[in-house]
């Protein structure tokens, strides 16, 4: 199992790095706080969604949060555990756009190497600091953009991207980079906005608009979280706010996994009907028709906490 270190590479020209210095064209990265910044300048639309990041890290901390308390928090997503459930104890793991670094935390356990990537250093730090206080030692955090990440190709077992791409500018291009992290053999992980399920969300952000955000029908998180104005803060921007926004549906995910060497395996929630259970690496049925009524099941079943589904394939060249 290679060491945090040797998965990092120059984001300029891909070369091996020795000390944060690439071999290849000698470029020199620093690691302020201890967090590698080997993140490239990039154009203005990314700028964008990495500023607004930086003025309010998401999803963030509560004030008393542990590791237990952390885990137990995330025992409680079916996704969560389907996802410990599948990866092996001794992988490899990628999460590339980590946020606060809440799921690599939970995940670096066993043996696993876990890497937590994003664009922005405050939601890094964040992370950083959780990681210290939890004693958690097997996940290591870096400073990079996807598009052009400071990480070696081929190099994970696992990666996976969840939030992301649908606020990228173009999340098709953006998975065609992030594909050729994974290894041959190795899985991809997408949490995505779904074009069916994210209908109910944007029917109450045209309300919340027009009331200028000062009624918002039928949002269970903002519910929850009446007693937390941090974290109602955090979610009303993340999802009513965003200046970066796609949608998609599962046939044209399955496209860009076809496209880049990957066979599709299988939908979170289950694009089946029957409502069979499958573990999250397996292979499951497909048929477009049922996928199609599924994703329109999701607007009921995902609606009310934004319409993100997950989309699994694995590398098969």
């Amino acid at each position: 199992m290679p060491s945090s270190d040797a998965l990092f590479a120059c984001p300029r020209c891909e070369g091996e790095l020795v000390a944060l210095r690439c071999a290849a064209c000698a470029a020199q990265y620093a690691a302020p706080g201890g967090i590698p910044d080997l993140r490239l300048p990039s154009e203005a639309r990314t700028e964008r969604v990495r500023e607004f990041y930086a003025q309010a890290p998401f999803p963030g901390y509560l004030p008393r949060d542990s590791l237990s308390s952390l885990r137990a928090r995330a025992g409680r997503s079916a996704f969560a555990r389907a996802l410990d459930d599948a990866i092996p104890g001794d992988a490899s793991v990628l999460e590339m756009g980590c946020g606060t670094g809440q799921l690599s935390l939970f995940l670096a356990t066993a043996d696993r190497t876990v890497v937590g990537a994003d664009l922005t250093r405050a939601s890094l730090e964040l992370a950083q600091a959780a990681a210290e206080r939890f004693g958690v030692r097997r996940a290591r955090f870096v400073e990079t953009d996807l598009r052009a990440p400071g990480l070696r190709r081929e190099a994970f077992d696992v990666v996976i991207c969840s939030g992301v791409l649908h606020h990228t500018p173009d999340p098709r291009a953006s998975f065609a980079a992030l594909a050729r992290l994974v290894r041959p053999g190795g899985v991809v992980v997408l949490g995505l906005y779904n074009a069916f399920a994210r209908l109910p969300l944007r029917a109450r952000r045209a309300i919340a608009r027009l009331s200028g955000y000062r009624w918002i029908p039928g949002d269970p998180v903002l519910r929850d979280r009446r007693s937390e104005p941090a974290r109602r803060e955090a979610w009303l921007r993340d999802q009513y706010r965003h200046v970066e926004e796609h949608r998609h549906t599962l046939g044209e995910v399955r496209g860009w996994l076809r496209e880049n060497g990957f066979t599709y395996l299988r939908a979170f929630p289950s694009a089946l009907l029957d409502g069979s259970a499958h573990p999250l690496f397996e292979q499951e049925d497909d048929w477009a028709v049922e996928r199609a009524v599924a994703q329109l099941a999701w607007m009921r079943r995902l609606g009310g906490e934004g319409g993100l589904f997950v989309a699994v394939g694995a590398r098969t060249a």
